[in-house]
């Protein structure tokens, strides 16, 4: 957690720093030229681990769950309401969900063993992204053994450095690693202001070969959403491709969890790079894009992410088909879900907590201000049995520093309203 200045005085932070430095010294034989600790980001985990022990806040991260992690789960013995997992549509641990992986266990292994354009390759991938690309009303799909990979895999190779990325500043860290990789010139657009992102695309679009803007659907800081028909309209007007991320979208936006498109009456078929993860809605793990053919064999033969990787072990893929397939069957889950994420929103924004912009369908923030206070109601949370992780600087700014509830069909109006009137005992 963040020892800014609303946390620690100058004095304290000062003297924290000097403890620390004392403890530095080279481990074993190792010059300081080779001794890890000497890296910046040793020293600022090591102010962390100091701060939060002399303030007498708990560790909030790396608690083992014991089981399957959904509404409720079970760390240290205890059960506790949960909303510290994506599984929105309470599928992780369907009998049928793993009665799937299982199957493809018994029949291919635990391991595509290779990557899928050497001899990795199991029908359970193009069934997957059959059904994804089908999910989207396009031509075809890709999966990617992982979901950070992705947006860097396919962002770095897709652009170059005569070509320009036109960015939300809340863009997840995988896109921006993927930005950096591409060398493309880079323009960030302040949240959500498609107005903005039209200003800097129109004032820049001629120096460059190609360009490509860059949304998410569903924003897993705030649980807000872009106005997709405003940037689809722009990437036709300017001639440049339009990617939406909906890592936090499939699954919850929408009547039925098609994601954005749906929720928001605009034809899939509009936007160019529809990316997504497994991990969350589809209780897998990996990413997808889903596009037009050409699109979808140039990654499948040269992004790095995909040629150079393992393939996705097959009871992933079976596991994450299934998914879809009982999200596709079973619309009462989404519809729970969005119904129970509407709740908390509203009652915690009664009880006047700041819930920012949250669309109130799946991801909700409860706004605390400093990374101290985050931390420390975090914990009195998780006493009270209620476990949900602070989200601190520098992930956000500070000032920002919150609690980030992750809703799920699995969740009860009972959970809900204590879960509340703990946050409002915790925070009194």
């Amino acid at each position: 957690m963040s020892l800014k200045p609303s946390g620690l005085s100058a004095a304290a932070r000062a003297a924290l720093l000097s403890r620390i430095a004392r403890k530095e010294t080279p481990r074993g034989n190792a010059s300081p030229g080779r001794d890890f600790s000497t890296l910046p980001a040793a020293r600022d985990i090591a102010m962390v681990r100091a701060g939060a022990e002399q303030m007498e806040i708990p560790n909030p991260f790396f608690r083992a769950h014991e089981g399957v992690a959904g509404g409720h789960s079970r760390i240290g013995n205890r059960d506790l309401i949960n909303f510290s997992s994506y599984n929105y549509l309470g599928l992780n641990g369907d009998p049928r969900v793993t009665a799937a992986a299982k199957a493809a266990i018994d029949r291919y292994g635990v391991s595509a063993s290779a990557s899928r354009i050497a001899s990795g390759e199991r029908p359970a991938h193009a069934e997957l992204e059959a059904a994804l690309a089908a999910h989207y009303g396009v031509e075809a799909a890709l999966t990617f053994v992982s979901g950070h990979a992705t947006n860097v895999t396919v962002i770095g190779n897709l652009l170059g450095p005569r070509d320009l990325i036109v960015h939300d500043t809340l863009a997840h860290n995988s896109a921006s690693e993927g930005m950096r990789l591409s060398g493309a010139r880079r323009v960030a657009f302040p949240h959500n202001d498609w107005r903005a992102a039209e200003r800097e695309l129109a004032s820049q679009r001629r120096r460059h070969t190609r360009a490509l803007i860059y949304i998410e659907g569903h924003y897993s800081m705030d649980g807000d959403m872009p106005d997709l028909a405003r940037f689809v309209e722009m990437a036709e007007a300017h001639d440049a491709w339009l990617m939406v991320d909906e890592a936090h979208a499939l699954g919850v936006l929408g009547a039925t969890g098609h994601g954005i498109a749906e929720q928001q009456g605009v034809d899939p078929k509009r936007v160019d790079i529809w990316m997504g993860t497994l991990s969350k809605a589809l209780s897998g793990c990996g990413g997808y894009i889903a596009g037009n053919a050409m699109l979808i064999d140039i990654l499948k033969h040269s992004a790095p992410g995909f040629v150079y990787s393992v393939g996705m072990p097959p009871a992933v893929a079976a596991a994450s088909l299934e998914s879809l397939r009982i999200m596709q069957a079973e619309p009462w889950r989404v519809e729970k879900l969005q119904r129970m994420a509407t709740l908390f929103r509203d009652e915690a924004r009664r009880r006047g907590f700041d819930v920012g912009a949250s669309a109130g369908l799946g991801i909700v923030p409860v706004v605390l201000g400093s990374s101290i206070k985050a931390g420390r109601v975090s914990a009195a949370l998780f006493e009270a049995g209620v476990n949900v992780q602070p989200v601190l600087y520098p992930i956000v700014p500070e000032g920002g520093a919150r609690l980030r509830f992750f809703i799920s069909a699995e969740h009860e109006e009972a959970d809900i309203i204590r879960t509340l009137e703990a946050l409002s005992a915790a925070c009194a």
